[in-house]
């Protein structure tokens, strides 16, 4: 292991920008610092790919709730599922994340996304 040219502590230290600071919660996890990213927002994403009849909807909805999203998963005639997702935007991009991660039910080919602000009035998350 090297040596920092100058102490963790030192204020002196230069400061790396682009990457935001964070604070261990006590678990091991690190919350996000507060800013655009824990702002609300929504995110409309498009799957293509083999996800519908594999039980993609329903591994989104687990993977949405265990993050404290609200939103649905819904087939679409095409034979994408539509995933419309609520909640602090760093939160969303990590349900984008795990939906193009490989471990998915199915075969994802490719996922467009669309934010906007967030609208409110969703409770939960469901399958359509």
């Amino acid at each position: 292991m090297s040596e920092l040219p100058f102490p963790p502590h030192d204020p002196a230290a230069p400061v790396q920008h682009g990457t935001p600071a964070t604070e261990p919660d006590g678990a091991g996890q690190h919350n996000a610092p507060a800013g655009a990213d824990a702002q609300p927002a929504r995110v409309t994403a498009w799957v293509r790919g083999r996800v519908q009849g594999v039980g993609f909807r329903w591994w989104t909805r687990s993977r949405a709730l265990e993050l404290g999203l609200a939103g649905w998963a819904a087939n679409l005639a095409d034979g994408r599922v539509e995933v419309v997702a609520e909640g602090p935007k760093d939160t969303c991009d990590a349900l984008l994340d795990r939906l193009g991660s490989g471990g998915t039910p199915g075969t994802v080919e490719s996922v467009t996304q669309r934010w906007s602000d967030a609208k409110g009035g969703i409770t939960g998350f469901v399958e359509r």
